[in-house]
């Protein structure tokens, strides 16, 4: 029997082929084991050593179904078999929860999550994104990927560093819920460290060193949303 193919909107989620292979032989079970499993209590009759190997090998990836079932095989959560989720739907994934658990947990109906999920952006309300980050157990950083405002943030940050950071005080604090003195401080070290670094490229002197200045100003802002995080971090330790 041959596999189904996944559905063109419902692409798998991303596979940790190492951890299946790891927790594989921590159970001391082969890939014909595994097979047999997915087939006998599972109900996934097309499955076979070879397609095991495959997703271990990361040659091809599991759907949704397949990880959960999977997950069930290896005695694991699905979020023990994926990488680091980034969207909505990979963190539901990664708890091992339905759609139709987190619908009407958060108070909407299933057809509009869904879309959500599809689209990759968040309309709930203030309390129903209180209720999906306790369900999800999204940190902050989570949270404002998942509900589509990453670039957004990206964008007023790289503006910050490279204009008057003052000035954007108000506009990040609308878009990130934290004390304003933080994202003040936070932002004051972003544009201290990028000019920094720029002011001591360029003294170099040369067309050599205004290209370099230039990549490293790039990199500077390319990693912005992280450097962010890493320095509001610190402000909270």
């Amino acid at each position: 029997m041959r596999r189904p193919p996944a559905l063109p909107n419902q692409p798998g989620p991303p596979f940790n082929a190492p951890a299946a292979r790891r927790l594989r032989a921590a159970l001391g079970m082969g890939p014909e084991h595994v097979a047999h499993d997915l087939r006998a209590s599972y109900g996934l009759p097309y499955v076979t050593p070879d397609l095991v190997r495959a997703w271990e090998q990361g040659a091809m990836v599991p759907t949704s179904p397949e990880l959960a079932a999977l997950a069930g095989v290896l005695w694991c959560t699905p979020g023990d078999l994926i990488g680091r989720p980034r969207t909505l739907r990979e963190h539901r994934i990664a708890r091992g929860l339905a759609p139709e658990d987190v619908a009407p947990a958060v108070g909407l109906d299933l057809l509009v999550y869904l879309g959500m999920e599809e689209d990759g952006e968040w309309h709930g309300t203030e309390r129903q994104s209180a209720v999906l980050a306790d369900l999800l157990r999204l940190s902050l950083p989570d949270f404002i990927t998942v509900t589509g405002k990453e670039e957004k943030l990206a964008e007023l940050l790289r503006s910050a560093v490279t204009t008057r950071w003052q000035a954007h005080v108000r506009h990040l604090s609308k878009l990130v819920p934290l004390d304003k003195r933080l994202i003040g401080d936070t932002l004051r070290d972003l544009h201290e460290e990028y000019q920094r670094q720029m002011t001591a490229t360029l003294s170099w002197g040369g067309s050599a060193a205004a290209g370099h200045a230039q990549r490293r100003g790039e990199d500077f802002l390319a990693r912005i949303v992280t450097r962010f995080w890493n320095e509001v971090e610190q402000g909270t330790a």
